[in-house]
């Protein structure tokens, strides 16, 4: 998306025309929805603006530009080499409060272009123009001020806007980028921060008021709806207050281990299968991770605590509905939405899996319910007679990047001899995925996974079809199955790849 220039925008006033104008002039791929307030605002500030100066008619401005995958919208967008500004259109009623707040919010997520930022807010009902001051105050001033500040930038940015934007710079894991994650440099989406919010706000109300119940929250959501980096935020955001007690029922990974070492004030403690830890530490607040491997014993463990210490718990975990009702029975996300007066929270926008990935891997899961697609250019198949056929193939991948996630509970493949010499320590256990994310992924399906009548995937042993539900959703941007001795469920996977 290119800035356009805005006088030429607003010298039109149907609001179909300038739809169409704008496309032409943003190079963006659809049609923006422009409200006839929303032109009018618009086309107010850029009078106000030829008033003050002579030079306004050749302004440029990013306009309405949402950023990627986080859907946060901006009004007015100006880019230079030293300096960033922004300015939000109002028209009607609106507090000084929420002026400001969004303004803030504005200031939090564009301090990922690492400029000097100016930011406005102009309501056109009023002709009234107010700024926000370096201390985050909103302060009266007027066109001058603005006018001074825009001829003081030089070497437009008149790119696409996305390139400044790219995910990976804001959208992180705590596990694979611990050194950013401690540095604060991520942002949460609306939904995640509102999620956040809440979940604070019933923590506190419990610290002062300890007749109340102890709360258990939660949030689920699909994998790559952000659910880890939350967490590990409202860890960070509780340890200011009290120590917290982290309980992981993930596998033990060195990230984790480094994050447990940096983390003074809160303590990991592994939680595998038999008997739970040894806590002999009081804690004010109990956090769950990967809680939908968490099992009827330890979750009784986990509430006695709670009890004993009047510490509020919050637990994330995985919403496994692509899986058949019958895989899910007994594990963790059961178990945690049974829990008396249980609070729930959804994330329901996937931050990280691309929608063809999405939409495949529950098509994998369920091919005759699930919904669908005409293609998946992002998914490769391949099919091996033997184990030898198998590991050639999937150290082919590993030569294109892709990192193979291997169920220990299903046959190994056999590599190559000459496959260490760029195999590049590519290869993890299925189990230790849960957290990490990767742009290929490549899997195997064995002999034992099957399509039962209702075309749900399945496997002759437990848990190994929710092992490769959590490893292709690990997933951002490509798949590739390799199929070993399994020609029924080779077949459904050309079906699906296929169906038209």
């Amino acid at each position: 998306m290119k800035p356009i220039n805005i006088y030429t925008l607003t010298r039109i006033s149907n609001p179909e025309r300038l739809c169409r104008l704008e496309r032409q002039l943003s190079g963006r791929n659809v049609f923006l929805k422009i409200k006839e307030w929303e032109i009018k605002g618009l086309r107010a500030l850029t009078d106000r603006l030829c008033e003050h100066s002579s030079d306004a008619p050749a302004y440029d401005f990013f306009y309405s530009f949402v950023m990627p995958k986080l859907g946060k919208e901006f009004d007015l967008i100006r880019i230079a080499s030293d300096s960033v500004v922004n300015i939000e259109l109002k028209s009607g009623d609106v507090t000084d409060e929420a002026i400001r707040n969004q303004l803030l919010n504005n200031r939090y997520y564009l301090s990922t272009l690492g400029r000097t930022m100016h930011f406005y807010t102009y309501i056109d009902s009023e002709n009234r123009l107010v700024r926000l001051s370096n201390k985050g105050k909103l302060t009266e001033t007027d066109f001058d001020d603005l006018i001074s500040v825009l001829k003081r930038q030089d070497d437009m940015y008149d790119g696409d806007i996305e390139d400044l934007f790219k995910e990976e710079s804001y959208l992180i894991s705590p596990l694979a980028d611990s050194a950013r994650f401690l540095r604060k440099e991520y942002f949460l989406t609306f939904q995640q921060r509102d999620i956040k919010k809440q979940i604070l706000k019933i923590v506190k109300r419990t610290g002062a008021d300890k007749e109340r119940p102890v709360p258990v929250q939660g949030f689920t959501g699909l994998p790559g709806t952000g659910k880890t980096i939350l967490l590990f935020d409202l860890a960070m955001t509780l340890s200011v207050w009290d120590k917290v007690c982290l309980l992981h029922f993930g596998a033990r990974t060195k990230e984790l281990d480094n994050l447990n070492e940096r983390l003074k004030r809160i303590d990991f403690y592994y939680c595998s299968e038999g008997t739970p830890p040894e806590i002999t530490d009081k804690y004010e607040y109990i956090l769950i991770d990967v809680g939908h491997k968490i099992n009827r014993e330890y979750l009784d463990w986990i509430l006695d605590l709670s009890r004993k210490w009047n510490a509020p718990i919050v637990v994330s975990y995985d919403r496994e509905d692509a899986i058949s009702e019958e895989e899910r029975l007994g594990y963790g996300s059961c178990l945690i939405e049974e829990i008396p007066e249980f609070i729930l929270y959804r994330l329901t926008n996937r931050i990280r899996l691309n929608a063809e990935l999405s939409t495949f891997i529950n098509c994998v899961m369920s091919f005759k319910t699930r919904s669908q697609r005409k293609d998946y250019p992002s998914v490769s198949v391949a099919y091996a007679n033997n184990v030898e056929e198998a590991g050639e193939l999937i150290c082919e991948y590993e030569k294109d990047g892709y990192v193979f996630l291997q169920d220990k509970n299903l046959s190994k493949p056999v590599f190559p001899s000459r496959a260490a010499m760029y195999k590049n320590n590519c290869e993890i256990e299925g189990s230790e995925d849960s957290g990490k994310e990767f742009d290929k992924v490549v899997v195997l399906l064995d002999e034992g996974f099957y399509y039962d009548d209702e075309g749900d995937l399945r496997h002759v042993s437990n848990s190994a079809v929710r092992r490769l539900f959590h490893g292709m959703s690990r997933a951002k941007k490509k798949i590739a199955l390799v199929i070993k001795e399994n020609e029924r469920v080779l077949d459904v996977m050309l079906f699906i790849l296929q169906r038209k």
